[in-house]
């Protein structure tokens, strides 16, 4: 990993950024994406939606995004990975591996008591990524797009 890279939360000006990001992970998936610098912010401001940025020589170079809700079942706070978006200059370096840490570190010190992350069936290097950092396969996460 390299020695200057600076993981943070994501907050005001930081639109382009996510924005960048997701655009990224969007085009290498040949999917669009409709998120604006508005629709990030609005994101960023929402109660439970959260980011972290990891920063290398003063630019942004990652993104993990993630939700934060009640659960009934676990009868306390579980967290949602959504998105996790590496700069493809920056794959290879740690970045990555930062992010999930620094994560994991928020998850246990907000006393979170899951936290979930899907990936695409396809996705063999996110999959192995997600299981190194001890996530399991232990349900089937379905979606319906509406819009």
């Amino acid at each position: 990993m390299d020695s200057d890279l600076r993981v943070r939360q994501a907050g005001p000006g930081d639109e382009a950024s996510l924005v960048a990001l997701i655009d990224e992970l969007a085009a290498e998936g040949d999917f669009d994406t409709p998120l604006t610098a508005d629709a990030a912010r609005a994101y960023l401001l929402a109660p439970g939606c959260e980011a972290l940025l990891a920063e290398k020589e003063g630019r942004v170079c990652g993104l993990l995004s993630y939700t934060v809700r009640r659960n009934l079942f676990h009868a306390g706070d579980t967290a949602l990975i959504e998105e996790l978006v590496v700069h493809e200059s920056d794959r290879g370096r740690g970045v990555g591996h930062a992010l999930m840490e620094a994560f994991l570190e928020v998850a246990r010190a907000r006393g979170w008591v899951e936290v979930s992350v899907s990936t695409l069936f396809d996705n063999e290097g996110a999959t192995r990524f997600y299981r190194a950092h001890g996530f399991e396969d232990e349900a089937l996460f379905l979606e319906r797009h509406l819009a």
